[in-house]
């Protein structure tokens, strides 16, 4: 009778294994350096420096539309991310001191759009983490196809000319010192 009742565990925890390496290989890629994600970023990277960054119109948390036409003449960091992403949170968590506040009153703005979340979720994390900075949503992904095809968080810091200066994808310290350094370069 004991080793029915071991079996039936074995299997039972085989059966929650097999689940969650089925759901770790089927969720939407969060990207991080290194690895097959570093590999596959030329080709995932649809938009690169010196193209012309795509028009969108995005709807914002608060219900307003924001198009990047009408921010043209501006130098915009576009940044793709996910509630559920670790690295898109750990990006997060530098934005507001680093990015918004350090560029407040210049030629600047800071766009962070949701992708593939629905308002609600976006909604649950804004009150948990009490981030107030305005964000994009983008529920059916149709802004960020237009970037990219995989991966996030992403950044394409966009010249006031409208052309991707720089695009970078995960979130690595270093990287993220250096743009705002090119964004500091290229305001002056």
């Amino acid at each position: 009778m004991a080793t029915k009742k071991s079996n039936k565990q074995l299997w039972i925890m085989l059966a929650l294994i097999a689940v969650i390496i089925a759901a770790i290989l089927l969720l939407p890629s969060c990207g991080s350096r290194g690895g097959k994600a570093e590999a596959d970023t030329e080709s995932t990277t649809l938009v690169k420096a010196g193209d012309k960054a795509p028009d969108f119109t995005v709807e914002m948390f608060d219900g307003t539309k924001t198009s990047l036409a009408e921010l043209k003449g501006k130098v915009v960091l576009l940044n793709f991310w996910a509630t559920w992403c670790p690295p898109c949170r750990q990006e997060l968590t530098r934005v507001q001191k680093d990015i918004i506040d350090r560029f407040a009153g210049r030629n600047f703005v800071f766009l962070p759009i949701s992708r593939g979340e629905k308002r609600e979720d976006v909604a649950a994390f804004r009150e948990k983490t009490g981030y107030t900075f305005p964000m994009g949503l983008d529920p059916s992904q149709a802004i960020y196809d237009r970037y990219a095809s995989n991966y996030i968080p992403r950044n394409f810091l966009i010249g006031a000319d409208g052309k991707v200066v720089l695009a970078t994808v995960g979130y690595d310290a270093e990287e993220f010192d250096e743009m705002i350094k090119t964004i500091e370069k290229i305001l002056e």
